[in-house]
């Protein structure tokens, strides 16, 4: 039996032609100008609020990367000193950058670990994965000499902060280097707190807890607050300048930093200038580190 119609649908069979009802109806049926207008706004307002979320979760998980390497690196750095009588991991080098014995030479922080850098000078691009002191402390894999072809392109994630944004130091310029990474520019991106900030680029008349002429570190009085591993933005100021090490905010430079104790804090804002201590680290073993340095006359 064929399906009786009614309504509309009827008057439209019989005659052909729609009442303005219908084609009131059949409007209804899409979305106008407007509506688009107003989901579009929305998906906008959605993806601007949803965006910044994003990248701050992706900068917290790139902090988390950052705090496990440093852990990493300071149980090695203990295990280093229980095998050296209680110093830290040290490389000393003359001005040409080879490798000496102390007393001779200087102390390179940077060179306490990591892989061959590129900056061509303080033993930086000779002294590598092979040399290191600190290496066979926190890598099990075998490393190729620092002297072989290998050892250009060998990588150690755990010496790479994942948020190293390289440095514009002033006193690099000299250098036809990249320096968008000071993983790849010093072989590590972490440093050892080996001196204090100051404001001449060609010495360090404050040295902290690697003793000028190398050794055990002075007894630190403050364990919670002074810092013993960091990324290299907690130098930003030293030599007196500004490296621009922005690499979690454009607005502000932080650290992230392993102390004395052994504890992790992350994100650590670094204050302006030659600031040794502030309410979260310092620089000094002993409040009065740089008086005491500056009376005695010795480092």
């Amino acid at each position: 039996m064929a399906r009786r119609l009614s309504g509309r649908r009827a008057f439209f069979v019989r005659t052909g032609r729609y009442t303005p009802g219908m084609l009131k109806a059949e409007r209804r049926s899409g979305f106008t100008l407007v509506e688009l207008l107003v989901v579009i706004a929305i998906i906008a307002l959605l993806i601007g609020v949803l965006i910044p979320t994003l990248g701050r979760a992706r900068q917290a998980s790139r902090n988390t990367a950052s705090g496990s390497n440093l852990r990493q690196l300071g149980i090695g750095i203990e295990m280093y000193k229980n095998d050296y009588d209680r110093e830290l991991p040290q490389t000393r080098v003359d001005d040409a950058g080879q490798l000496v014995s102390r007393p001779q030479g200087n102390n390179i922080g940077a060179l306490f670990g990591g892989k061959l850098g590129t900056l061509p000078v303080l033993g930086i691009d000779r002294i590598g994965p092979q040399r290191r002191p600190l290496n066979p402390y926190v890598w099990d894999n075998n490393v190729p000499d620092d002297d072989s072809p290998e050892a250009r392109d060998f990588e150690m994630d755990i010496f790479n902060d994942p948020s190293d944004r390289g440095t514009d130091a002033p006193q690099l310029a000299f250098f036809d280097v990249d320096r968008s990474s000071t993983y790849d520019l010093l072989g590590t991106s972490y440093n050892l707190n080996d001196h204090a900030l100051d404001d001449d680029p060609f010495d360090e008349p404050y040295p902290t807890l690697i003793p000028e002429q190398g050794g055990r570190p002075p007894r630190v009085s403050w364990p919670t607050r002074t810092w013993l591993l960091a990324d290299q933005a907690v130098y930003n100021y030293d030599n007196g300048s500004d490296a621009r090490m922005y690499w979690r905010s454009d607005g502000r430079i932080t650290s992230m930093m392993l102390f004395w104790d052994m504890h992790v804090k992350l994100d650590v804002k670094v204050e302006e200038g030659l600031v040794q201590t502030t309410k979260d680290y310092t620089f000094l073993p002993q409040p009065d580190w740089i008086e005491w340095i500056d009376n005695q006359g010795t480092r």
